[in-house]
């Protein structure tokens, strides 16, 4: 039988049928219902699993009585009588996430189709007092709990994602350059004891090439880039569906450019080169407000602000190009807490660029697009990362030991 790619995409996993892998078999079966915007039937998860039929129809049963699939309707056969449709039930669990930002802390529910239940934002304290700055969040997360209306017994875990660099031992974010206060706080941890959730602590880049692989622009691409710009830049890398993360968890720092693609760098030399009026006060949110001036400007005409804006997307261009060279990506995804404020100028910029790079114009072709999932895609992405870990099939539970 053909599988239609719109309803099995080529990224689902393939199952095994030995008995003793349910657990990585039921993840391989919600995947790819998940990814089925239509739903699929248990015909066609057999054939885009690689699973036995009976295979699929206990795996099935068991995802029904929890509660995470539900039979939505019928659709017509090649020859037969109609095959029962199943899909993922959006409340059938939920996640939040936790975005902390230099200039804000965003907090989201996430359902299980990857759709924001309820969020909140709240500036991020200036100075960090360890007992009262995570006490006010552990408040917060009630609250968004309180307020999403998710049963909290639905509710997977907690996904923080936060700027680098992390130490995933102590689950602490290290010193990260514009978060004075931050370094060695065993956020993970403390979080842990607040809430009485599991929690999950990654990168905020490549937390948000979790979202978009998830629920996000990358659904159904195995290779791609997110290019994260917020206060400071970064690239989350996914090769072959896995999210790399190296050798210390810490992958998707720029290095140089990122020196040269950090708010405050393209804020100062606009006031170097007279744009904007005065350097802004020392803080983070200062400085957004100070760069949402200049996207106005560089809007409205203003060519000084559109030189700077555009040199800016150049540089950022010519790194996102070259790793996607590197990486032989098929796809570079656009987003961030400062993107929204730039994205129209800077992906003209940058699209051709990527696009027309002589190796991956030669060998097949890249798209380069907007995140489908706004500002708070750090935010979404750490929701992901308990929905990622709990719910999709990980390679690493086939192995022996």
């Amino acid at each position: 039988m053909t599988i239609d790619q719109s309803a099995a995409p080529s990224t689902v996993r393939r199952g095994t049928n030995l008995p003793r892998m349910g657990d990585f078999n039921e993840s391989v079966i919600l995947d790819a219902v998940r990814r089925a915007r239509d739903g699929l039937s248990r015909v066609e998860l057999a054939g885009a699993t690689g699973l036995s039929a009976q295979t699929v129809s206990n795996i099935c049963r068991r995802l029904l009585d929890s509660g995470l699939l539900a039979e939505t309707g019928k659709k017509g056969g090649r020859a037969g009588k109609p095959r029962t449709v199943l899909q993922v039930v959006p409340g059938g669990r939920y996640a939040l996430g936790v975005h902390l930002d230099p200039a804000v802390v965003t907090y989201v529910v996430l359902d299980l189709a990857g759709q924001v239940v309820h969020s909140v934002h709240r500036p991020t304290p200036a100075v960090v007092d360890q007992e009262s700055t995570i006490a006010e969040m552990s408040d917060t997360i009630e609250t968004v709990i309180r307020e999403s209306g998710a049963a909290r017994d639905r509710i997977l875990g907690l996904g923080l994602a936060v700027p680098g660099p992390v130490d995933f031992a102590t689950g602490s974010v290290v010193d990260p350059p514009q978060l004075k206060g931050w370094g060695r706080v065993p956020l993970r941890d403390r979080l842990v004891e607040a809430t009485g959730l599991p929690v999950l602590m990654d990168k905020d880049v490549i937390a948000a090439a979790v979202a978009e692989r998830w629920a996000g622009a990358a659904t159904h691409s195995g290779n791609f880039l997110f290019f994260y710009l917020g206060t400071g830049s970064g690239m989350g890398v996914v090769a072959d569906d896995v999210v790399l993360r190296g050798a210390s968890g810490n992958a998707g720092e720029v290095g140089g450019l990122d020196a040269n693609c950090t708010t405050r760098s393209l804020v100062d030399e606009a006031v170097s080169a007279g744009v904007l009026d005065a350097a802004p006060v020392p803080g983070p949110q200062a400085v957004a407000e100070q760069l949402g001036r200049l996207a106005d400007l560089a809007a409205a005409g203003e060519r000084g602000a559109q030189v700077i804006i555009d040199r800016w997307a150049r540089r950022v261009g010519k790194g996102v190009a070259a790793a996607a060279t590197l990486l032989d990506s098929e796809l570079v995804v656009f987003g961030g807490p400062i993107w929204p404020m730039l994205s129209e100028r800077f992906l003209a910029v940058v699209e051709p660029m990527i696009t027309s790079w002589p190796f991956v114009e030669k060998m097949h072709d890249i798209q380069v697009v907007n995140t489908q999932l706004g500002e708070d895609v750090g935010a979404v992405g750490a929701a992901c990362l308990v929905l990622d870990q709990t719910l999709s099939p990980q390679p690493h539970a086939l192995l022996i030991g």
